[in-house]
């Protein structure tokens, strides 16, 4: 079964924290590089954050410095830690393959960031 499950987000004050989980399964997560992706109102889906299945990462400029993406392998999980949140990070958060699955996107978690 294809499956990602998105939580963790919630409403947060600007410069707070957030910690997003994506559950996968195995059949996705297995060996293979995964992303978080957000899409905020009126925008497209943009990928944020890459880990490998080795571990390495790469994140976009807007939130370098800010966000940190890990994964645990025994639990095909994803996680993105989430500090010095803007306004401007506001949007609904999807973990999904970096070439996405595309019958395989979840409900997402939403992450709101206002005072």
């Amino acid at each position: 079964q294809v499956q990602l499950v998105e939580s963790g987000g919630e409403l947060v004050q600007p410069g707070g924290s957030l910690r997003l989980s994506c559950a996968a399964s195995s059949s996705i997560f297995s060996g293979k590089a995964m992303g978080w992706y957000r899409q905020a109102p009126g925008k497209e889906r943009e990928l944020v954050a890459v880990i490998t299945s080795g571990g390495s990462t790469n994140y976009a400029d807007s939130v370098k410095g800010r966000f940190t993406i890990s994964r645990d392998n025994a639990k095909n999980t994803v996680y993105l830690q989430m500090n010095s949140l803007r306004p401007e990070d506001t949007a609904v958060y999807y973990c999904n393959t970096v070439v996405p699955i595309k019958n395989a996107w979840g409900q997402g978690t939403q992450d709101t960031v206002s005072s």
